[in-house]
């Protein structure tokens, strides 16, 4: 066949970087359909040896499918790494180097040798935290800019060429800056050296990331999820994971990540979740709510709980046949004491006991002679008289009911809180119209926190092998001990801002934190650097820090752009209008929109929107091209981000709360949910804490 030399358009394709990638790119997604196909073509019928097996089988197979979706407008690769050596192998060798792509999954061709290689492989790991310093045997470092799904540039770093002035990524930056519409999305691309550290932190212990507002911590914590699942994907799949979230709407808006990195087995919950043994239909005011979460409460419960169990006071004798078996009163008052002296929880010893007593008849039987086995000993232990003494010893504690006791009686609540509450926090705890039953009680949040610990008394809790907590300054010491039983044999990346505490009870500091969660000693990491609030909004917020937490280190950003910062002053009379025409200015750029406003502010502002033509999202509701405006209350805005946020009347907000600081604290929350613009807008005196 006669050779022929290339056309213009060969040529061009030939020379042309970004069109060879992007013939890498449709490869790749080849490949990948590939993969799903060969997925779904799976014939298990013969496979599994009984139905049970067989079900199991067909949801690996269908979660296998699932992950291997192509997401049109998600790029497949955002990264290339060209190695100066082959990575594993000895540089003496001088092995040749080697190219990967990196994305979000591993994609592999038909041969079996990869496309795509997973962001959390080893070989990955220069893409995050390479530098002219130090690397890591790269040549090049390659990230490439999508607009939709479609590649649409590429910018290289050429590590070791000493020619090379090391300079920021403008596709880093434009990523990181990149308007949102909709829910959170991850930032596999964008991970920094700081962020990558803690993400790919061993399993073995807690870890806990105070990070200023805009520093990436919650995303840190998820794609930590994804990395972990990764490395001990066996441990994990049989422990399980859990993502807490301090609100429904909260977890609506990160719910997308992980499965847009193929994690599709982790699960979320609220705290409330967790502990919902009970119908709460009641509320507690600060004060009360404040004792209930203090962990002196866990003490009280413990006595209350161990409080049911009475010494013996009748010998226990056993009828088998024509012989009388008597456990005196004294060895039983021994088994008794030694149940408790080893401190295990209340129903475990329960089930104990009567096997304890069994045991002692046993005994006895051998010393006259008989040969008893063990199945002689269990039907002892379900003998009546052997029941009836372990009823009236150690008798059944339901831990709701004993919870209404101490709420309702209060004697039993002195009896078991003497030295522990003063007779004032006693009084404040007590309901003033004791419930008749568990079913007809309003109970309270922090109520059935306590429920929960009364639970663990007497049962212990599951544990999970990872458990990520987000926003966990908010939580009460009660709380964190709830969680804490959900991984006391696993681990937690725990996630939160001291400044950021909004609860009457939210933690001074994270050691005391950790102590309560169980995981004392844990690595505290700090993250000051934030990514994506405006320069000029963070500054504006932090003056906020020396009155909310002088202890903290000032967060700063490295955004090139200060951002659009505004504060407009305007009358009483004319604020919903001045709130009106911020919205609409900042609905003429792109992006999302967030009004976030104090609770009684809320009315008065849905009825401006909506005789101004400006329909408005519930928080947690995914945002779209044609619906960018969301009304929020400022009690929910922690952990959300918009493009654009209006700020209303900050002197309601703060006011809005129980006491000032907390009210400043929810203030800088709001003041940092801006990744773009910020506009504030007030009638009454700014809080003078905001004075420049």
């Amino acid at each position: 066949m006669p050779s022929h030399a290339p056309d213009q358009k060969e040529k061009h394709e030939q020379d042309d970087p970004l069109e060879r990638e992007r013939r890498h790119l449709a490869a790749s997604r080849a490949a990948l359909r590939a993969m799903r196909e060969d997925a779904e073509s799976l014939n298990i019928k013969d496979v599994a040896a009984n139905w049970v097996n067989a079900q199991i089988l067909q949801g690996e197979v269908e979660a296998r499918i699932k992950a291997l979706a192509d997401l049109s407008h998600t790029p497949l690769f955002f990264g290339r790494l060209d190695y100066l050596h082959a990575p594993g192998v000895d540089l003496a060798e001088g092995a040749e180097g080697e190219d990967f792509y990196i994305g979000r999954r591993h994609v592999h061709d038909a041969d079996g040798d990869p496309m795509v290689i997973d962001w959390r492989a080893p070989v990955s790991q220069p893409f995050y935290r390479a530098s002219k310093k130090d690397p890591m045997d790269l040549r090049l470092r390659r990230r490439f800019g999508y607009t939709g799904g479609e590649l649409t540039a590429y910018e290289d770093e050429h590590l070791t060429d000493p020619a090379e002035v090391e300079h920021a990524s403008k596709l880093l930056q434009t990523e990181i800056e990149r308007p949102r519409v909709g829910p959170m999305r991850d930032i596999v691309a964008t991970i920094q050296p700081e962020q990558d550290e803690i993400v790919r932190a061993g399993i073995g212990g807690t870890v806990c990331v105070q990070g200023a507002p805009g520093t990436g911590k919650t995303a840190v914590g998820l794609h930590r999820v994804a990395y972990l699942l990764y490395a001990h994907r066996e441990k994990l799949a049989r422990a399980g994971t859990l993502v807490i979230g301090p609100n429904k709407s909260f977890l609506h808006y990160i719910e997308q990540v992980l499965p847009a990195l193929g994690e599709l087995e982790v699960k979320q919950a609220t705290v409330d979740d967790l502990v919902a043994h009970v119908e709460v239909r009641g509320t507690d005011d600060a004060a009360a709510a404040t004792v209930k979460g203090d962990a002196r409460l866990a003490e009280v419960l413990r006595r209350a709980v161990r409080s049911h169990v009475t010494m013996p006071t009748e010998a226990c004798v056993v009828v088998r046949g024509s012989r009388r078996w008597r456990v005196p009163v004294y060895e039983l008052e021994e088994i008794v004491q030694q149940l408790l002296d080893r401190g295990i929880r209340y129903g475990a010893a329960r089930e104990a006991l009567p096997q304890r007593i069994a045991h002692a008849v046993l005994v006895q039987m051998e010393r006259a002679g008989e040969a008893p086995d063990d199945r002689v000993q269990d039907a002892v232990a379900r003998n009546a008289a052997v029941k009836a003494t372990v009823k009236a010893v150690w008798p059944p504690v339901d831990p709701a009911k004993l919870v209404l006791r101490l709420l309702s009686d209060a004697d039993f609540l002195a009896e078991h809180a003497d030295g522990v509450l003063t007779d004032e926090e006693q009084k404040t705890i007590l309901w003033t119209k004791p419930a008749r039953s568990v079913r007809s009680a309003k109970w309270s949040a922090a109520d059935a926190v306590l429920i929960d610990e009364a639970h663990d008394l007497v049962e212990r809790t599951h544990s999970l092998g990872h458990v990520v907590l987000d926003e966990a300054q908010d939580l009460s010491p009660m709380q964190y001990r709830a969680v804490g039983r959900r991984c006391s044999t696993g681990s937690a990346t725990v996630l939160g801002d001291i400044a950021q505490g909004t609860t009457p009870w939210s933690t001074d500091t994270w050691e005391e934190a950790l102590a309560h969660l169980g995981k004392p000693g844990a690595a505290v990491e700090e993250l000051t650097q934030g990514f994506r609030v405006p320069r000029e909004v963070i500054a504006y917020a932090s003056r906020l820090l020396p009155a909310i937490a002088p202890d903290l280190s000032e967060a700063t950003s490295i955004r090139e752009s200060p951002g659009d910062f505004e504060i407009r002053s305007t009358a009483s009379e004319a604020l919903d209008a001045a709130v009106i025409t911020a919205c609409r200015d900042a609905l003429a750029k792109e992006g999302s929109i967030g009004l976030i406003a104090a609770e009684p502010r809320l009315p008065a502002l849905r009825e401006a929107l909506a005789a101004a033509g400006l329909a408005t999202l519930a928080p947690g509701e995914e945002t779209s091209a044609d619906a960018r405006l969301t009304l929020v209350p400022a009690t929910l805005a922690k952990g959300l981000e918009y493009d654009y946020v209006v700020l209303d009347e900050p002197a309601a907000l703060v006011d809005a709360e129980p006491d000032h600081r907390t009210g400043l604290r929810r203030l800088y929350v709001c003041l940092t949910r801006a990744v773009s613009g910020l506009t504030v807008v007030h009638a009454a005196p700014l809080p003078e804490e905001l004075a420049g």
